[in-house]
């Protein structure tokens, strides 16, 4: 695999398949990528073509700006942080090129030109300076904040949508209407968890507690839990907080079913936490958890998990028994020898998406996406326009530890 700044892969294709599943079984005569700059377009299989063709595209740009950074990411003189940093970068550089050339099968060439951003904010500027992201249809990244705040005037005084493809920043942080938010901020997961306990629970029988140290990791998620309960649709509900549940267990409420929300991932506090929950319910007191979405990555005991019916939100989660995630890691591995990572996922299900919309509704794409749903191999997509933050996807997984593994609630 060539990986080489500014290079731009040529896509295109002649037929699509809506099903992923299906893409993935025609993979014998779907389009390559060509590394050549000069490549010409590919012809384009003529199809009836609907009302809306003024608006259509015979090629669409994307510009891709990601942090390979290889330079400083060598074998023997790169930290282990560079190193993890540049493998997320090609993972997601290779499944999202998997996807744009899948979603190529609707009829649409694409011009991908990838641009290594070298997690620089000086590198990004040099990049807008020199022109390279004119003229695109869709921006993809940079991937981390700082470098999404260097490309946001630029994509407000260009009218350029531009994804933010892997963090989960507030879109405040931006104010750019342009912007396009694919992972769920903290306050999504916070409302997913609120409306779940307020459909689930008997707010007469149940007392929501808030486990907050106050710390300002802590309270990016405990902030928004106590407003949805103190102010928002969960306000019925009896609501207390307390900086840990040692001091919870000496305002206990007889004959109360107890909700907690631990709205923190610092590992050692989580397992002391487990431990006294564990405890107070084995002593006879009804709890439920729910737990910080980092959860999901950390390695906590699975029975203490499972006996406090510990559940948890994610952005994401891959079904490996799915037909498509399966036809997907075969592919992977033949075209890149390697197994696909979260990050390679990701990168396809983006790819896959954004090509097909620009392939369907050409330049006017933007003003479909709260129409388009989407269910992919590990992100699902279901997106609201706000005025002045943007286009956010509020698709959320509610995951319960049950069986040994994190199965899906609703």
């Amino acid at each position: 695999m060539i990986l080489v700044q500014n290079r731009q892969l040529q896509l295109s294709g002649n037929k699509f398949l809506y099903l992923i599943l299906g893409c993935f079984c025609l993979a014998a005569c779907s389009p390559k990528v060509k590394t050549t700059p000069s490549a010409k377009n590919a012809t384009v299989k003529k199809e009836e073509k609907p009302a809306e063709d003024n608006r259509k595209l015979t090629e669409a740009d994307i510009s891709l700006l990601i942090p390979f950074d290889l330079k400083s990411a060598r074998i023997k003189t790169g930290s282990k942080a560079d190193l993890e940093r540049s493998a997320m970068a090609i993972d997601f550089y290779q499944g999202f090129k998997m996807g744009v050339d899948s979603a190529a099968a609707l009829g649409l060439s694409f011009k991908v030109k990838v641009l290594d951003t070298r997690d620089n904010d000086a590198q990004i500027a040099t990049l807008l300076k020199e022109g390279q992201l004119t003229g695109s249809n869709l921006i993809v990244g940079p991937v981390f904040p700082e470098g999404m705040k260097a490309v946001t005037a630029f994509s407000i005084a260009n009218t350029i949508p531009v994804v933010s493809p892997l963090a989960a920043t507030h879109p405040s942080e931006f104010n750019n209407p342009n912007l396009i938010s694919v992972v769920n901020n903290i306050d999504l997961h916070a409302q997913k968890m609120g409306d779940y306990i307020t459909n689930a629970y008997n707010e007469e029988k149940t007392v929501v507690v808030l486990i907050n140290t106050r710390k300002s990791g802590d309270e990016l998620m405990g902030a928004p839990i106590r407003k949805y309960f103190q102010k928002g649709n969960g306000s019925r509900f009896i609501f207390q907080e307390y900086s840990s549940v040692f001091t919870m267990e000496t305002h206990l409420i007889p004959g109360k079913q107890y909700v907690v929300l631990v709205s923190s991932s610092d590992k050692p506090f989580v397992i002391a936490t487990l431990d006294k929950l564990v405890k107070m319910k084995n002593s006879g007191i009804t709890i439920d958890l729910f737990g910080h979405p980092n959860w999901g990555k950390q390695d906590y005991n699975t029975d203490k998990l499972q006996l406090l019916n510990t559940k948890v939100t994610s952005s994401y989660r891959v079904d490996y028994k799915s037909q498509a995630v399966t036809a997907f890691i075969r592919k992977y591995r033949h075209d890149f020898d390697f197994e696909p990572s979260e990050y390679s996922f990701k990168g396809f299900d983006e790819g896959f998406y954004f090509g097909t919309m620009l392939a369907k509704y050409g330049r006017g794409y933007l003003k479909h996406l709260t129409e388009e749903k989407y269910k992919g191999l590990q992100n699902s997509f279901s997106f609201v326009k706000d005025d002045q933050l943007g286009y956010i996807n509020t698709e959320l997984f509610l995951l319960e530890y049950k069986n040994y593994t994190l199965n899906p609630v609703q």
